[in-house]
């Protein structure tokens, strides 16, 4: 997979809802709705599919903003009323919550007591219309909208054309208001009350707005989008268990068997599925199957189900801080010293390396976090750096959606690391199965943050500065402890200095070794490390011309904290403490600039040290 730069570059998850419409549009199978003569009008190639993370993503291809009626899908959000107005056992004694295996317009009722089976039927939804308080109709309709509303994200109104067609053919419904009546479970005149569940069913939707409502129970009935709460959270579990059990009819079992998620069908053509701490999903295709559910429906679902791993009953845990630390090169800078000139480089141009220490477990929904705001910096991005160190697992799923990311912006020639990759073993198998020959030029992997900023840092300063990074040779006058002194001043010193030469991987400095010389590095790069508990070596630090080293043994007396490693071939000057003390005799203010700039480094290396420990060691 590549991409031209005159391509747009789109987000993987819809990509693949873009390859799924185009999957099943052809699809000629079903018949549209014609019980009600408004419906009997739906073009059957209408077709939408929307995909809302409880982050407040929203992905739609196809006829997502097409308006049409509710109809059945209204039915749980209605439940969720009544039992808010209610109480879970005043609501019990009137609705049951047992699948039946019957069609939506069954008249199931419970023998002796006339209370219907569950919510999602005809009979139930009629009785949960009922229970919505208010003393007039007008105003359980007004507080019925206005809950519509908050769940959508935007003001709903009623389809006044399909409320009508709906009414004038609406007999068995009201036979049903009438049945409910006798047995007391409707306590007033039931036409009233068939009335408003009429209107119920002629609220008028997008597909976009089923995605967002399925997505506002899937994020504890608080509309991701908003921020406003449509259903208290204690009832969501209510809900999205008579979804899981009733919502597709006599379709139900099969449906969670394959697809996994609480569910809601309508016979426009629209279904909703949640995925609880997640996301929420809508369709709209009009063409119905023999169950009154929408044929193109059920393949997009069990596709996405599939695909994205959204079965509930397999899916993990899933934390929405799945991206621990985020920052950019200008912010932070890898342990080796740079100049000032490529310091100042750096502030001005290091907001193009980000780098993102991931966490927790990587599913559809928190990878979608970390794809979808690198896409959204996508502009001025140079490098994207992936810390998996903190990662617990990476399923399927994750995996393709990190593949797809990585092969999207090397098209468009940004390079993606990854750190830590060894923790993620299941992403590692699936990045070498998909990327194959392009593994060695797509996928760049470093042991940890720290080496992977200095290559993104060292590609960045290459194409800005003129001569590389590390080509520089420095004099005493460059030498950053000489700063401030006048020529005659760095001459002086200069007469005491001695050069030394040392090969790659040749030890400059041992540790634990007496105090005797300041190195002040000419040419090449020098690494200072240390050991760890764990008898590894950790990289504090890399110098590059014109820099000191081994100054605060100079300054304390102690011997050698750390060790110092030639990266290249190197040379120094060194300053050895015997002639630091008889310049301190003749010249006084000589060595008051050179330790007040020792002071200065030291500080200023403390202070990068505090910074930067939660990056590369917490």
């Amino acid at each position: 997979m590549s991409l031209s730069p005159a391509d747009p570059l789109t987000s993987p998850i819809l990509d693949h809802l873009q390859e799924t419409h185009d999957r099943y549009a052809g699809l000629r199978e079903g018949k549209v709705a014609t019980y009600i003569p408004e419906l009997a009008k739906a073009n059957p190639d209408w077709f939408g599919i929307c995909l809302v993370t409880t982050g407040g993503h929203v992905y739609e291809v196809g006829d997502s903003q097409h308006r049409f009626s509710i109809q059945s899908i209204s039915k749980p959000f209605v439940y969720g009323l009544a039992l808010e107005d209610n109480t879970r056992t005043d609501v019990l004694k009137k609705i049951g919550v047992e699948p039946t295996g019957d069609a939506f317009n069954a008249i199931s009722l419970e023998p002796g007591t006339g209370r219907p089976r569950n919510p999602m039927i005809n009979a139930g939804a009629i009785a949960a219309a009922g229970l919505i308080s208010g003393t007039t109709p007008a105003t359980r309709l007004r507080r019925m909208m206005d809950m519509f509303s908050l769940y959508a994200g935007e003001d709903l109104g009623i389809d006044s054309q399909v409320y009508q067609s709906e009414s004038d053919t609406g007999h068995r419904n009201r036979a049903i208001g009438h049945m409910l009546r006798n047995f007391d479970i409707l306590t007033e005149p039931p036409d009233p009350v068939v009335d408003v569940y009429f209107k119920q069913c002629a609220v008028s939707v997008t597909c976009r707005n089923l995605a967002v409502m399925a997505a506002t129970l899937a994020n504890h009935g608080i509309n991701p989008l908003t921020g406003q709460r449509a259903l208290r959270g204690e009832y969501v579990e209510n809900v999205l268990s008579v979804m899981g059990s009733c919502g597709m009819y006599d379709y139900a079992g099969e449906w969670l068997y394959r697809i996994g998620m609480p569910a809601k069908s309508g016979v426009t053509g629209g279904i909703i599925a949640v995925l609880p701490g997640q996301l929420g999903i809508g369709v709209f295709s009009p063409p119905l199957d023999p169950r009154g559910n929408s044929v193109r429906g059920l393949k997009v679902c069990e596709d996405l189900s599939r695909f994205f791993d959204l079965h509930l009953l397999n899916t993990p845990h899933a934390s929405l801080s799945v991206i621990r630390l985020k920052f950019t090169a200008a912010e932070i800078n890898s342990s080796r010293v740079r100049t000032d000139e490529e310091s100042q480089i750096l502030r001005q141009h290091g907001g193009g390396i980000h780098v993102y220490q991931l966490q927790g477990q990587l599913v559809l929904s928190t990878a979608e976090v970390v794809v979808h705001d690198a896409m959204a910096g996508i502009v001025g991005l140079e490098a994207l750096v992936l810390d998996l160190k903190h990662v617990l697992s990476v399923n399927e799923c994750a995996s393709r959606l990190l593949c797809q990311l990585l092969l999207k912006l090397h098209g468009r020639g940004i390079q993606v690391l990854f750190t830590n990759l060894a923790r993620a073993p299941e992403l590692r198998r699936y990045l070498k199965v998909k990327l194959k020959e392009q593994l060695a030029t797509h996928l760049l992997t470093f042991d940890d943050n720290d080496t992977a900023l200095e290559w993104c840092e060292n590609r960045l300063l290459a194409s800005r500065l003129p001569g590389g990074v590390t080509s520089k040779v420095a004099g005493p006058a460059d030498y950053e402890p000489l700063a401030d002194l006048k020529p005659e001043e760095v001459a002086t010193v200069q007469a005491l200095l001695e050069r030394r030469s040392f090969k790659p991987g040749e030890v400059i400095l041992e540790f634990g070794a007496p105090v005797r010389e300041l190195y002040f590095l000419s040419r090449g790069s020098v690494s200072v490390t240390v050991l760890l508990s764990s008898d590894t070596h950790k990289r504090l630090a890399t110098f590059s011309p014109g820099m000191a080293f081994g100054e605060m043994a100079m300054l304390d007396r102690v011997p050698r904290s750390a060790m110092v490693t030639a990266d290249t071939e190197v040379e120094c000057d060194l300053l050895t403490v015997e002639d630091f003390e008889r310049l301190g005799e003749t010249h006084p203010q000589i060595t008051m600039v050179i330790l007040r700039n020792l002071a200065l480094s030291l500080s200023s290396k403390l202070r990068r040290a505090i910074r930067e420990i939660s990056v590369f060691d917490y």
